[in-house]
């Protein structure tokens, strides 16, 4: 998951300064007002996909989190793990630290989206949009670095419950997970 991270969060800056470049152009050429000049609109199309990229990764995180965090109780249960509570309990504290950090980064971007919209429509002052928009950047290349340490972190916990399940399985002369799941596969196929 931390290469899909860090490959999401690049293309989703690249998306919002792609955007914050774009506004700068059309804010300076006066492409608002001037119907024949594409930038104004380029400028809201590249927003538009900015925020959507922006919600999208975040909303990754979340659902990682509750995925993972999910899976590391029921498995911990299921094989009697000795650090049963102590796993679980880890991955629910980097779910507390990463969750509202994402968040953040959502209402931040949403927040600058929406004062786009009140600088198009309703003629607000560009300093209100340009502001939020230079923060909700701001935020989200900060958000990246605590995201990246708890997505990498709740990663060892999955690969120390997958330590103990392969260590279990071996002691009760059960296969490993891999050759049960191409056992498996074989049965699906024949």
């Amino acid at each position: 998951m931390t290469r899909i991270l860090v490959n999401l969060t690049a293309f989703n800056l690249v998306a919002l300064f792609a955007a914050f470049g774009v506004g700068w152009m059309s804010f300076l050429a006066g492409s608002r007002a001037n119907p024949d000049d594409s930038k104004f609109l380029l400028h809201i199309y590249l927003g538009l996909m900015a925020v959507t990229t922006t919600l999208g990764l975040h909303c990754l995180v979340f659902i990682y989190f509750l995925g993972t965090g999910r899976w590391v109780k029921e498995v911990s249960l299921a094989y009697g793990l000795t650090d049963y509570h102590r796993l679980p309990t880890h991955t629910r504290e980097l779910k507390r630290r990463a969750f509202p950090v994402a968040l953040l980064s959502m209402v931040v971007t949403i927040v600058a989206a929406a004062a786009g919209g009140g600088r198009a429509t309703l003629d607000w002052p560009w300093w209100i949009h340009g502001g939020l928009t230079v923060v909700a950047l701001g935020v989200n290349i900060w958000a990246f670095f605590p995201e990246y340490r708890c997505v990498k972190e709740n990663g060892g916990v999955i690969a120390e419950v997958m330590r103990e399940v392969e260590r279990i399985r071996a002691e009760r002369g059960l296969n490993s997970n891999e050759e049960a799941l191409r056992e498996q596969q074989g049965q699906v196929s024949g």
